[in-house]
């Protein structure tokens, strides 16, 4: 049988409140540990085969790191994490980075966490000249033109990498379902493939995800249940919340991350903070896939383009017909799980006078793509309309048939 604990047993309020204060006025004294990747990874197995909850990924966490462990809150539906961890009735430490451009909803979740749970945020902030000297130079909005990374580089991963070089653990409010293009292989717990803790040097930083199975209607049932305090801007559409210049909210159907650096590929939507959700292990065996995954999309009404193919299509100075072609690579996952979607849709609208293409844009043919046809990530769709020259990139991570067919009527009229 779980212990009481292992189940979330709650203590009272005052024990909780005292055993936090203490935490805050005497942090733990001991050398920081170095995690081994097999002790990590047995903990990450362990919590699978338990099929282990968020409150129970969370007790783990803080009983394994306890004061060298702290739990990152952006301000969003994150909060999720410490309601869990006031659950588990151990103390436990937040901290939050104020880049200096958060909306004033986001500062004002701040104040209400902090009485909610009766705790203090450990707010971290950017070096000023650094920003001084990035605004100097490139003025308040350059983001916009030569995309998000160098800012957010600025502005949150530097004081990110700062804070957690204090300590053994961090915790994320991360989730599969956040954006298939980046999170769809969240584990529960993993040696920070990025980072480093105190001990410095690799396996020195330990992240856990506590969140990471739930979806996200099982978090706001969560947090409605529990009456947790929310960021205001929830309520008007915004799902996944940044800073105050880089995000809005998003349509019925969207996937949440489509609000964040809307101006940019869909695949690339993390600020630097989680950049290490593809590890390096899995590059090189996504490497290794290239030259030998059978190929996809082999269906008889989609059309196999050569280079020459889809360079005099996109040279055509008027389309004849209306062709949506996919630039893909066999061996990626994502191009992989649109298949049976993008072969119904060439069924559907084929006898509507759409053509369907594809395009191996792997291997040799990566570097030309990208520079011939706005080629970020695999798979890119392109809609190369009948009547008009050029084409029109899809933007968007959803590739349904119903999606596509929505698509293509956006620019062509109805089919």
């Amino acid at each position: 049988m779980r212990s009481a604990r292992a189940r979330g047993a709650l203590r009272g309020p005052s024990a909780r409140r005292a055993a936090r204060r203490a935490t805050t006025k005497a942090r733990t004294t001991r050398a920081p540990s170095r995690a081994t990747k097999a002790d990590v990874d047995g903990m990450r197995d362990a919590l699978e085969r338990a099929r282990a909850t968020p409150l129970e990924i969370m007790d783990k966490a803080l009983e394994t790191h306890g004061d060298g462990l702290a739990i990152a809150f952006s301000g969003a539906e994150d909060v999720a994490v410490i309601q869990y961890a006031a659950l588990t009735g151990r103390p436990y430490r937040v901290f939050s980075l104020d880049t200096g451009r958060l909306n004033p909803e986001t500062y004002e979740l701040f104040d209400k966490v902090e009485k909610h749970f009766d705790i203090k945020i450990e707010y971290c902030f950017p070096e000023s000249e650094a920003v001084k000297a990035l605004v100097n130079e490139k003025g308040m909005f350059s983001f916009y033109e030569d995309g998000h990374k160098e800012c957010c580089g600025v502005r949150k991963v530097k004081p990110l990498r700062a804070k957690l070089a204090t300590l053994t653990a961090w915790v994320t409010g991360q989730r599969k379902d956040q954006s298939p293009g980046t999170r769809n292989a969240v584990p529960a717990c993993q040696i920070d493939p990025v980072f480093e803790g105190a001990a410095g040097g690799a396996g020195s930083l330990v992240k856990f995800n506590p969140l990471t199975d739930a979806t996200s209607q099982e978090v706001w049932d969560f947090l409605r249940v529990m009456g947790t305090p929310v960021n205001a801007l929830h309520e008007r559409g915004y799902v996944s919340i940044g800073c105050a210049p880089c995000t809005r909210a998003v349509l019925p159907g969207q996937q949440e991350r489509e609000g964040r650096w809307w101006w940019e590929d869909a695949s690339d939507k993390e600020c630097g903070l989680h950049s290490g959700n593809l590890t390096a292990e899995e590059k090189a065996k996504q490497d290794d896939r290239e030259a030998t995954e059978e190929d996809i999309f082999e269906h008889d009404s989609i059309r196999n383009l050569s280079r020459d193919d889809i360079a005099a299509l996109k040279d055509e100075k008027t389309h004849g017909e209306t062709t949506l072609a996919v630039l893909y690579a066999p061996w990626c996952p994502f191009c992989q799980r649109m298949v049976s979607g993008f072969e119904t849709a060439a069924e559907r609208l084929g006898p509507k006078g759409v053509k369907f293409a594809k395009f191996r844009a792997d291997r040799d043919e990566k570097e030309w793509s990208q520079e011939n046809l706005s080629m970020k990530s695999f798979p890119t769709l392109l809609l190369f309309p009948k009547g008009r020259s050029g084409y029109v990139k899809l933007g968007s991570e959803r590739r349904d048939p119903d999606s596509l067919e929505i698509f293509i009527e956006s620019i062509t009229g109805k089919l």
